[in-house]
């Protein structure tokens, strides 16, 4: 039997499982490709250190640059993260005659138009099914087997750190603060979570599935991102009493007049939506399409084996590709030039919760900003002191939950601006965009 030759950028978690995978599949991966797999380079920045993996002692490098000058190395699989040094890798290895594996999200929001670019050139393949929701196979999803449709929205739970976060906020009534202490003591949250709970994370990964679900160049900078830092115990027990669950949301629609909106939020979303129900460390895509209508793909987003898994489909795909001189039949598929529309001028629905004054008139001015700025209110909860389940609130002040019918961000952004700055007006706490539809 052939042997196909995989060179590895990096052996942490992701390159750790994806090595396990081989050796412990390999029969089954003969049998699927009709080649045996063999790791024959590795780059490590520490080439000494004890690891959870049985490889000979002459595969470890500590310059990448062995892997993708190396001229047996026929795939390389790259799972050690960064962006300009790595996209140098990338591009040397696809243009030394290698194919591409990787699970690099934060390269591909930024820079994955020249690599395709680059992949194009030489025939080779770009894979990168992990680089968006772990063991979900959400690209080549959309990619392939959805070629044929017409994609109009893409939505997705995309974070299982932030999704841990709120599942327990939720379940428990805990705080923000403390929920993510305990995530980042079960290993769930970085040290430094900022690129998961800001948003970042969950902003790349929605780049990458707008690019591909609208045929569009979408890149990171594209995505209006807000993260899930202001979120309170308050805000989950509103949505409880209002129907909703809040989830950080990826959002990519594509409008009638062919703009894309592409944005990462909290979201408040009503119960009987299948994405409401998913909880925990779990993500989970929502696709529309004018022929698919509606479907969800759901699984782990993240960890060892599941990320691994992601990764070696790819691996398969392209010795697959290999066997049947193939390679390289789906490039970029960016062909499109839509438009970004302006967060500005998004519409929809949405939350507010504020503090004020417990005094005639407050509510009536209030609402009398709003309808200025041709902001319309579904409805209002008004809850005065600390009777009232209100723990901020002090004697003689309330808090007003209003929720809007559908408005665009700019007229929202100046009426709660004002409102902000009236003197009977304690503090605007939050605003959080309300998903409408459900199942």
């Amino acid at each position: 039997m052939e042997t196909i030759k995989v060179g590895l950028l990096g052996l942490g978690t992701v390159g750790t499982g994806v090595a396990k995978m081989i050796f412990d599949n390999q029969e089954e991966l003969n049998k699927k490709t009709g080649y045996a797999i063999e790791i024959i380079k590795v780059a490590v920045k520490n080439i000494n250190k004890k690891r959870d993996i049985e490889l000979p002692q002459a595969v470890f490098t500590d310059n990448p640059q062995e892997v993708v000058e190396n001229p047996d190395v026929q795939i390389v699989v790259e799972v050690m993260g960064g962006l300009e040094d790595t996209k140098d890798l990338i591009i040397k290895a696809l243009q030394n005659g290698k194919h591409v594996v990787t699970a690099n999200k934060d390269l591909l929001a930024v820079s994955g138009q020249e690599l395709f670019e680059v992949a194009d050139e030489q025939k080779k393949d770009l894979m990168y099914e992990a680089a968006v929701a772990g063991a979900i196979p959400i690209v080549r999803a959309v990619k392939e087997s959805l070629a044929a449709d017409e994609i109009t929205e893409v939505m997705g739970i995309l974070n299982g750190t932030t999704n841990y976060i709120l599942s327990k906020m939720s379940q428990e009534g805990a705080d923000f603060a403390d929920v993510l202490a305990e995530a980042q003591e079960l290993g769930y949250a970085e040290a430094d979570p900022t690129s998961d709970v800001e948003g970042y994370d969950a902003a790349r990964k929605t780049a990458i599935l707008a690019s591909i679900a609208f045929s569009s160049r979408v890149t990171f900078d594209d995505v209006s991102v807000s993260g899930i830092t202001k979120i309170s115990a308050r805000d989950i027990s509103y949505a409880k009493d209002l129907g909703y669950s809040i989830k950080l949301l990826g959002v990519a629609k594509r409008e009638d007049n062919g703009q894309i909106e592409v944005r990462v939020h909290p979201t408040f979303i009503p119960n009987d939506h299948p994405l409401a129900a998913v909880n925990g460390v779990y993500n989970a895509v929502f696709v529309k399409g004018k022929a698919l209508g509606d479907a969800m793909f759901y699984g782990r987003g993240a960890g060892e084996l599941p990320t691994a898994s992601a990764v070696m489909g790819d691996v398969v795909e392209v010795i697959r590709n290999i066997r049947s001189g193939s390679n390289g039949r789906i490039g970029c598929t960016c062909y499109n030039e839509k438009n970004i529309k302006d967060v500005n001028d998004v519409v929809s629905k949405s939350y507010i919760r504020l503090l004020a004054k417990d005094e005639p008139g407050v509510l009536a001015g209030i609402t009398r900003i709003l309808g200025e700025h041709h902001v319309s209110v579904e409805s209002i909860i008004q809850r005065g002191g600390q009777s009232s389940g209100c723990d901020e609130c002090e004697q003689g002040e309330a808090e007003v939950v209003l929720v809007t019918h559908a408005v665009r961000h700019q007229d929202l952004k100046a009426a709660t601006d004002e409102i902000n700055s009236l003197a009977k007006v304690i503090q605007v706490y939050n605003i959080v965009r309300v998903e409408e539809g459900g199942n």
